[in-house]
């Protein structure tokens, strides 16, 4: 039998989530964004950290988000940029 390379755990910490020129409640997006992401890294991992632990200070390149977006929608879509970024797509900072 092989030897699983999955890790026994993955955390993910967010330190701040800028988010100008939108209007949706901060709270609701942040819940969004953080049910989102824990579902992306559960099916898909984090690709960046593949062979051991990794820290990135920031993630940029990502794709914009419309203004117009429902918090729920926008904290949705904001977790898929960031998954996009931890998955080795947009300039990582580490």
């Amino acid at each position: 039998m092989g030897v699983s390379r999955r890790p026994a755990a993955i955390r993910v910490e967010i330190g701040e989530l800028v988010l100008d020129g939108f209007r949706a409640d901060p709270a609701r997006v942040s819940a969004a964004f953080e049910r989102e992401l824990t579902r992306l890294v559960r099916l898909h991992g984090v690709p960046l950290a593949a062979h051991g632990a990794l820290t990135v200070d920031a993630l940029t390149g990502l794709a914009p988000l419309p203004a117009g977006l429902s918090a729920r929608r926008l904290g949705q879509e904001l977790a898929r940029a960031v998954h996009e970024g931890l998955s080795g797509h947009g300039e990582v900072t580490p």
